[in-house]
């Protein structure tokens, strides 16, 4: 089996510099145990702190190796369920969407290694102040919530840089439009020290989402995404501001992005709607939250497969191109 070892894999203890991301619902139990039996590093979805769809999922959990996530502004409305994952799933923890700062302690306290997911160098220097040992620089081309602010290729090295002076310990990963094992190749060329994948794993045969959601990923090009609040404004979902939410384009969207306002006059009626149709699998009206690189999709593999296709297409591409980096 092909291996690439960086600092995250020696410092983790991984056979492969990839990191499921902690989405909700997708990364539950048997997603997150798939990845770490991989060689990879899982993270159980955390999400909004649901607890009694946390509590399912944990159970799920198969490894001891298998680490959570959490969208850190929903923490106040369930602060215990912190310190139940700490203690249960204790070999990562991550924190995205908002001030660490209020957790860390709590986080390093346990001695659980803390991964803070950044969409600018300012965010980037907040978390290593706070204590992060690992930061996720996060591109706009990510599915799912965030800052479109910077884009994956110019920002990874930024934050490389920028902490290589400031906190040469801590560890780079980079997010966003990372599907393959080019996008691997590609992050580590940029200095990152692994990769973090949400939409690849989204579609993947233990992720816990519909297959008629995973049929809309495998069906679709990159062009069909946008950024957009209209899921949060249905949900119900007060986002602290600059963030969106990177989905699918569906009739759902087209009908109400840019008319934000007349949809937060009908929430509760539209909320049933989405709710329905999630559950029924009507994805015209139901939100897929995926990134730009579903483009790069084509099929729907054990997530373990999956991990090993990465890692021996970037493998391959090292080799490919090494030589004529020495030409003369």
């Amino acid at each position: 089996m092909t291996s690439i070892t960086t600092r995250l894999t020696k410092d983790f203890d991984l056979k492969h510099p990839i990191i499921l991301a902690p989405m909700t619902p997708a990364s539950g139990g048997e997603l997150a145990s798939a990845v770490a039996a991989a060689g990879g590093l899982g993270l159980l979805g955390g999400g909004y702190v649901d607890r009694v769809s946390f509590e399912r999922e944990s159970a799920k959990v198969t490894r001891p190796d298998v680490g959570a996530g959490f969208i850190a502004w929903t923490l106040p409305e369930d602060p215990g369920l912190l310190d139940i994952a700490l203690e249960r799933h204790p070999r990562a923890m991550m924190l995205s969407y908002s001030d660490p700062a209020p957790y860390a302690p709590r986080i390093k306290k346990a001695g659980v290694p803390l991964i803070c997911q950044v969409h600018t160098l300012e965010h980037a220097f907040h978390a290593v102040d706070v204590g992060a040992d690992v930061i996720v620089a996060q591109g706009t081309e990510a599915g799912g919530h965030g800052w479109a602010v910077r884009s994956t290729m110019p920002f990874v090295p930024a934050v490389v840089d920028a902490l290589a002076k400031r906190a040469p310990d801590v560890l780079v990963v980079a997010a966003g439009g990372i599907a393959d094992g080019r996008g691997l190749a590609a992050a580590l060329m940029l200095g990152a020290d692994g990769v973090l994948m949400g939409s690849r794993f989204y579609a993947t045969q233990e992720a816990l989402v519909p297959a008629a959601a995973k049929a809309r990923v495998v069906a679709a090009t990159g062009d069909e995404t946008v950024r957009t609040s209209v899921y949060d404004i249905a949900n119900n979902r007060d986002w602290p501001p600059g963030y969106t939410g990177r989905v699918v384009r569906n009739e759902f969207v087209k009908k109400w992005h840019g008319h934000e306002k007349e949809l937060a006059r009908v929430r509760a009626e539209e909320f049933e709607k989405v709710k329905e149709a999630f559950g029924s699998g009507d994805f015209d009206v139901g939100n897929v939250t995926v990134g730009e690189s579903i483009g790069l999709v084509h099929d729907l593999p054990k997530a373990g497969d999956l991990i090993n296709r990465i890692t021996a297409e970037a493998s391959a591409l090292f080799k490919k191109f090494a030589p004529l980096s020495v030409a003369a």
